[in-house]
């Protein structure tokens, strides 16, 4: 029987892995212990992300930058601040958005990265 955070933890992953197979977009969050502006984004953006067509286009996948650069894809630049988000297609990066002010900026940055990669959509 499964406990409680192994459940969670298996339908986190269960999620995402069925999130990637439709899109071959995703947004890496990068963040690291300590870090506010992080802490702000998840309060506030990370709540509706899924929700919405963003968030349908490029799941959402965090990696903490305490562990190291993120493993597995192809970067332009090493991440050196947090938060940063990376747009990427099948794994290679396609777009960076370093730092957040406020859902309102983030939401504005994001929908121009995808609106300028909308050719190369599903």
């Amino acid at each position: 029987m499964f406990k409680p955070l192994a459940l969670s933890l298996f339908l986190l992953v269960s999620a995402f892995g069925s999130a990637r197979a439709g899109s071959p977009f995703e947004l890496l969050f990068v963040d690291r212990s300590g870090c506010p502006w992080c802490v702000r984004f998840e309060r506030e953006v990370m709540p509706v992300y899924g929700k919405t067509s963003a968030g349908s286009e490029a799941p959402l996948v965090k990696v903490s930058l305490d562990d190291g650069q993120p493993k597995n894809v192809s970067l332009d630049l090493p991440v050196r601040f947090t938060p940063t988000f990376v747009l990427l297609k099948d794994r290679k990066e396609i777009g960076r958005i370093t730092g957040y002010m406020n859902d309102a900026t983030f939401w504005g940055m994001l929908d121009k990265m995808l609106a300028e990669h909308k050719d190369t959509r599903p």
